[in-house]
């Protein structure tokens, strides 16, 4: 019934995410490309994933080395210590944009469902603590961004962050930990002009990494 209700074209082919049948294409017309990144299998029977078209019929393997010959130097961290939900919604934005890494720091064990299978694509890292991914960032010369509305923050919208660097973003409800606002170059908050104290940190995380894309990426290199 809802799908029915947002489109009148149930057959309508490109990159949508409303259902299998409704983003895929069916088997290839005409004859097979020869070129390895082709996945036979969905060339005879149609390719149902939802990724951008230019990608349609490639092996999953042919899609992650194209991805990273044009990945951004920024990388993602979200803390897990009490198994939060947002981390799917946090993988698929930065699969979206090209993010270098995501690093999952506290549980290993996480909700892939709002990933929505872009897991698959994009590159995880995982951390037992926030000493851990400290120590990872700098052996690599890595400088850490918090992001969390705390007293003394530097407005998101101002801020200048740095081309190579780390985003880190707490959990819902109790945020960026003391440890890991302590090991970040800067803190960052988001401008809000409503009641509520906090926005899902899923979205956050969005909002974080598309200020990053409008300061650092090459636009001419996006998706039409």
């Amino acid at each position: 019934m809802i799908l029915a209700l947002l489109s009148d074209d149930a057959d309508a082919k490109g990159p949508t995410e409303w259902g299998e049948g409704r983003h895929g294409v069916g088997p290839w017309e005409g004859e097979w490309p020869t070129d390895e990144k082709y996945d036979r299998e969905m060339l005879e029977h149609g390719d149902t994933r939802n990724v951008v078209d230019a990608y349609r019929y490639w092996t999953r393997e042919a899609i992650v080395a194209d991805i990273d010959t044009r990945r951004h130097p920024f990388h993602v961290a979200i803390e897990n210590f009490e198994n939060d939900a947002n981390i799917g919604t946090v993988v698929r934005t930065a699969n979206a944009f090209a993010a270098d890494t995501v690093h999952i720091v506290g549980r290993r064990r996480w909700n892939r469902r709002g990933a929505m299978v872009t897991d698959r694509y994009q590159h995880l890292e995982h951390h037992a603590d926030v000493e851990t991914l400290v120590d990872w960032c700098v052996q690599r010369d890595l400088p850490i961004v918090a992001i969390d509305n705390t007293p003394g923050s530097i407005p998101l919208e101002t801020a200048e962050l740095p081309e190579k660097c780390m985003l880190l973003f707490g959990q819902e409800g109790p945020g960026v930990t003391a440890q890991a606002r302590g090991a970040a170059v800067m803190t960052c908050s988001i401008a809000q002009f409503g009641s509520t104290r906090s926005i899902n940190a899923g979205v956050a995380a969005g909002i974080a990494m598309h200020a990053w894309i409008r300061q650092h990426a090459d636009l001419k290199h996006s998706w039409p």
